[in-house]
């Protein structure tokens, strides 16, 4: 515990549980961060347009299998079909932001 006694922020927090940024760990942490947060906002999305993962997989080409996949954060997806989910599947505009 005396390694957590001078910690005073969140990123502090970070930088000494998964690395400074950079670091193979931290990218690894960064990664499904991320991806935990895609897969809450694709569910959420999908739940307001009052759509099934099958009829969300009929209408963009996918499978409800894989639509599930990464819904719990377990799939990888790539950026074009994340935007076809939700600008064509939910109807939804989609933007990044970089760093």
């Amino acid at each position: 515990m005396d390694q957590y006694k001078d910690i005073k922020t969140f990123d502090q927090l970070i930088d000494l549980e998964h690395g400074k940024l950079g670091t193979e760990s931290r990218v690894e942490y960064e990664e499904k961060a991320q991806m935990f947060i895609i897969s809450e906002m694709l569910k959420q999305a999908r739940k307001e347009a009052n759509m099934t993962q099958e009829q969300l997989a009929e209408k963009t080409g996918t499978k409800k299998s894989y639509i599930s996949k990464i819904e719990n954060g377990k799939g990888n997806i790539q950026l074009s079909t994340l935007f076809r989910l939700f600008e064509v599947g939910l109807n939804r505009r989609i933007g990044l932001t970089f760093l």
